[in-house]
């Protein structure tokens, strides 16, 4: 068994907070008239203080703006702008955007080495509850991207999240569906597994997840998905030193970005990362960077991507 642990040194870029969701469980949203879209001369003097040998990944993550908006191109256009800027300056960008359409997804795979949606779950009852004012939650719509992103050879990451009303059964159920798109298409480079975990500004307000259900499905997991996803938790989200090791046992290989804020879970925050290491190599794990593609995905890749990537030591 590996005992290689790998992380995405990162730093996030939020185009906008504004989204037109209203997730009772999101501590990220804010409504349109709160949250100017963030310019490129200010996110280049954002990037150009950030050292491209300790940040990697540019992780472009944003609120959504209407399908229907008259606003929604020039929302597409800043987020294509931002990841070509991260791009020109040495960095690797990756976009969580929401829901996209194929021509939106087909513009931002010329300037994004990967992308990510979260499945979240499958269950159709959530839209009664948790994404009651949530309209790009339909599971239909979600699944719809996975696969286009298979068909437009995007190199993808997405996951579910745990604790927010589903049953194990339901969990089962969506890492079985994303396990059947990815050996359709064999995309998906990634899946976290993201616990719910409570939040000072969201609606909800329920017990977080616990720690057992946690490592029960971890295993349940590796079961069922291919050997090549790998499975990815992010840190933060596990209360314990001990919990995060069994973690580690029981199949996650891979920590996600690390980055100096959480903005979907901003009352949780990454430890340093010589600490994270430190207890890792308590253990016997030895944590080491990536790239926010996988190396089986290189061929996917623009030209210019391309060239970016064999220049970088962690090739």
């Amino acid at each position: 068994m590996s005992k290689i642990i790998t992380y995405s040194p990162a730093f996030t870029i939020v185009p906008t907070y504004e989204c037109f969701n209203r997730c009772s469980y999101c501590n990220f949203r804010t409504d349109s008239n709160q949250s100017p879209w963030l310019e490129l001369n200010k996110a280049k003097n954002i990037l150009a203080n950030l050292d491209n040998k300790k940040v990697i990944e540019i992780l472009i993550l944003s609120g959504e703006i209407h399908p229907k908006s008259s606003r929604r191109k020039d929302w597409i256009k800043r987020i294509y702008d931002l990841g070509k800027l991260a791009l020109d300056m040495g960095f690797f960008p990756h976009t969580n955007a929401g829901v996209l359409n194929f021509e939106e997804m087909s513009l931002l795979k010329q300037v994004n080495v990967s992308m990510g949606l979260m499945l979240e779950q499958l269950n159709p009852n959530l839209l009664n509850t948790v994404h009651l004012h949530a309209p790009s939650k339909i599971p239909e719509l979600r699944l719809q991207q996975l696969e286009w992103a298979g068909i437009l050879k995007i190199p993808f990451t997405t996951g579910i999240l745990l604790g927010i009303g589903e049953t194990l059964d339901d969990r089962i159920e969506s890492l079985k569906t994303i396990a059947k798109i990815h050996k359709k298409w064999g995309h998906i480079q990634e899946v976290i597994l993201q616990p719910y975990c409570q939040g000072s500004q969201e609606e909800l307000q329920k017990k977080s997840i616990t720690q057992t259900e946690i490592l029960e499905i971890i295993a349940i997991a590796r079961d069922i998905l291919p050997s090549d996803i790998t499975l990815q938790i992010p840190p933060n989200l596990i209360t314990t030193e001990e919990t995060l090791l069994k973690c580690l046992e029981l199949g996650i290989r891979d920590l996600g970005g690390i980055v100096p804020k959480d903005e979907v879970n901003p009352d949780y925050h990454h430890q340093n990362i010589e600490i994270i290491t430190k207890i890792l190599n308590r253990a016997g794990w030895d944590l080491k960077p990536r790239l926010p593609v996988y190396p089986q995905y290189y061929s996917w890749l623009i030209e210019e991507q391309k060239i970016n990537i064999k220049k970088h030591p962690l090739s």
